[in-house]
């Protein structure tokens, strides 16, 4: 499978923290949200927002591969 470039990934993670800081029933906000949660499960090949962000964080530099703390027992 293919991934994003590990900036493009870092943005998108930034991008959805700061929108999380925000109103998220502001409509506008909402959709953003909605947008870009979208964006990083397909740029992830994940469905779920929550391994969009764990599978990005792991293809950032610096992650720890051989790390399983999220894996459960």
């Amino acid at each position: 499978m293919l991934m994003a470039h590990p900036a493009v990934l870092n943005d998108l993670i930034d991008r959805y923290q700061t929108l999380r800081l925000l109103n998220p029933k502001a409509p506008e906000v909402r959709r953003r949200l909605d947008d870009v949660s979208y964006t990083l499960c397909l740029a992830t090949g994940t469905s779920d927002i929550d391994a969009a962000l764990l599978a990005a964080r792991l293809h950032l530099p610096g992650a720890r591969p051989h790390d399983d703390s999220a894996v459960p027992a």
